[in-house]
């Protein structure tokens, strides 16, 4: 069969155009995995098989019963090819001389071909060293030619710089002169003004006191005729000062003067007659007391007060105060107290917080903020205050996660609304667990300053707080997107996020449908803020105040997209201070698009020009409006409050 390979060639094709090795392929195959018992028989009930399938459809296992049928060919056909002498792949001795022969011959021709590019020089090798030698002194010659330039034109940029500088310094100066003239002239006026009051004060005094003594004389001369020995010296006219009395005053009168008045001040008014001790011994003066304006107060001053009005006491405020542990235990006997604010007291204690929540079931609001307040104290919470509406735990570090799950506890704190958790970096995902578990009717939550606050602490909070309608979340750098799609949830109603890098324009993509009622927006310092989140809060139609603060990636285009929407027609307050980018174009949309904006702050928006004063002006909704730091000059700045002032 190897003779093949030399065979003619006739021969060859007819193997191949009959399919012979395929077929020795099936039969072989067959007999592989069948052995039967008449091999003879069997080859020839094969062949009537193929020759009824035909030679196309031929398969190599097509003589294999099905269920016998292997995974894999027992036979390569490469190895009936090679049986046959039909491989034309395999390389015989004479194709590999050839292929010798023709390696070795393309090596010498291409080494020739280098060799004599280097041996035999060019005909014209000056010519192209000549042409590339001109190029390179062009090129040189440009370099020096852009050197010279560009220290030209620094210089005629610096001298420039310095111009300008100098015309701004000498108009400052006049603008300073000026206003020093102005200033003088209006003194010199007020005073002249001052003058002539107090002159005629004296005389219209001098005057009253003409009639005075007028009427006593008319009144000595009716009752007893004067001797004419008596020299007009010797008749002393008495005039009797009027006296008011501030106790005949209505009580509310009252009430509104001695609320201006400090807890020490009040004493002392007590202290200068009995009609006065009279009115502040009124209750109403003593519904709430505030001891943090008051200094170097007595200790027992302060437990007499309590004990005094215990009954009519409402609301005290220690802020701040150095007293005692046993002081601050005498508000306890205050039992109607609602509102109790004793942050910064660094002499409150667990067994103080004990004796106050004992006696004082009925507090509202508590405010613990800087407090060294422990898990003791987080457990009497739930257990004595049932109506608290309003907790400050701010930067009060000495308690745990476990504290926290004791607000679970008892009837718990249920009735929550508001919860301060500012600088309680110790509070752990666990910890904002436990706070759902307690408090599912926060309403308004504040978190400031807190470095580990994570996304996952507010998915835990929200998951069971659907009532959250406020968030402040200032100095929380880990907070992403991630969060704000949390609070999709909730009816938000005001969000506050200041010096975040992570919110980007992602969280305003579905704003409308999640947060139909927002009406406040603080987005202080996030720059990864653009146009498109303002694109976005368009759609808002109950946006009364934006404040966009250091958010340096919004500009006019942001900005028009934000006003051709609904939430330009009633927002009242619009902060966009440090938006660069921001120019006169926005600010003449904003006299367009904005009927009822009061407070407008476009501070250090260099790219305001003095043609924005004059829509500014004809924006007669506005109430205070912040320009410092713009290219506006002064002189428009006196036209706009001669026109509108």
């Amino acid at each position: 069969m190897a003779s093949l390979r030399c065979a003619n060639p006739k021969l060859r094709n007819y193997f191949k155009d009959n399919y012979i090795p395929q077929i020795c392929e099936a039969l072989l195959c067959g007999l592989l995995v069948t052995c039967p018992e008449d091999p003879l028989r069997y080859l020839e009930k094969m062949i009537i098989i193929i020759i009824q399938n035909g030679l196309e459809n031929l398969l190599w296992d097509m003589c294999i019963d099905p269920s016998l049928k292997p995974k894999i060919r027992r036979l390569s056909e490469t190895y009936l090819e090679q049986l046959f002498g039909l491989d034309d792949q395999l390389v015989t001795p004479e194709l590999m001389i050839k292929a010798c022969t023709f390696y070795t011959g393309h090596l010498v021709k291409s080494h020739f071909g280098g060799w004599r590019e280097v041996a035999i020089p060019r005909v014209n090798q000056e010519a192209i060293q000549a042409e590339k030698m001109n190029r390179a002194i062009t090129h040189y010659n440009f370099k020096c030619q852009k050197k010279c330039f560009t220290h030209w034109s620094f210089y005629v940029k610096s001298t420039k710089e310095r111009l300008i500088a100098s015309l701004f310094r000498l108009r400052q100066m006049f603008f300073l002169q000026r206003q020093r003239i102005v200033l003088a002239k209006w003194k010199e006026k007020a005073r002249l003004k001052c003058k002539m009051r107090e002159d005629d004060l004296i005389l219209k005094h001098e005057l009253q006191l003409k009639k005075w003594k007028y009427r006593v004389k008319s009144k000595e001369t009716e009752g007893k005729p004067l001797s004419h020995e008596r020299s007009s010296s010797d008749t002393a006219v008495t005039i009797v000062p009027l006296e008011f009395d501030i106790s005949a005053l209505p009580e509310r009168a009252i009430m509104q003067i001695f609320s201006y008045l400090s807890f020490r001040d009040t004493i002392t008014c007590g202290q200068v007659n009995r009609s006065w001790m009279a009115m502040t011994q009124r209750g109403f003066l003593w519904n709430a007391i505030d001891f943090s304006t008051t200094k170097n107060i007595a200790d027992k001053c302060v437990v007499t007060t309590l004990q005094k009005w215990r009954l009519t006491v409402l609301r005290l405020n220690f802020r701040g105060c150095l007293f005692r542990t046993k002081t601050l235990r005498a508000v306890s006997h205050c039992k109607n107290l609602q509102e109790l604010n004793v942050s910064d007291c660094q002499s409150l204690t667990d067994e103080s917080m004990r004796h106050i929540s004992e006696g004082c079931p009925g507090v509202l609001y508590l405010n613990l903020s800087n407090t060294t307040i422990t898990n003791r104290t987080m457990r009497l919470l739930p257990r004595y205050f049932h109506n608290l509406q309003n907790l400050s735990l701010a930067y009060c570090r000495k308690f745990t996660d476990k504290g926290l799950q004791y607000l679970n506890l008892g009837n718990g704190c249920h009735k929550l609304i508001y919860l301060d958790l500012s600088g309680c970096t110790q509070i752990s995902v666990q910890g904002f667990r436990n706070i759902a578990s307690s408090c599912t009717g926060i309403m308004h939550l504040t978190i400031n300053d807190m470095p580990t606050l994570t996304d996952n602490c507010v998915k835990v909070l929200v998951e069971k707080c659907p009532h959250i309608s406020t968030v402040v979340f200032i100095g929380s750098p880990h907070i992403s997107d991630c969060a704000f799609k949390a609070l999709s949830s909730c009816n938000l109603r005001k969000i506050r996020f200041e010096g975040n890098k992570r919110i980007t324009d992602a969280c305003f993509k579905y704003i409308d449908k999640n947060y139909p009622g927002i009406s406040h927006i603080y987005m202080v310092d996030c720059k990864a803020l653009t146009d498109s989140s303002l694109k976005s809060l368009s759609v808002l139609k109950q946006l009364t105040v934006l404040n966009l603060t250091n958010c340096i990636r919004i500009s006019d285009i942001g900005l028009r997209q934000f006003l051709d929407g609904p939430a330009s027609v009633r927002i009242r307050e619009l902060n966009l201070t440090n938006c660069s980018l921001l120019g006169d174009v926005s600010v003449v949309r904003l006299s367009e698009r904005c009927p009822n904006l009061h407070y407008l702050s476009l501070r250090n928006c260099e790219h305001l020009t003095d043609l924005a004063i004059e829509y500014i002006a004809s924006m007669l909704s506005l109430i205070s409006i912040d320009l410092s730091g713009t290219s506006i000059s002064n002189e428009m700045f006196g036209l706009c409050s001669n026109n509108t002032l």
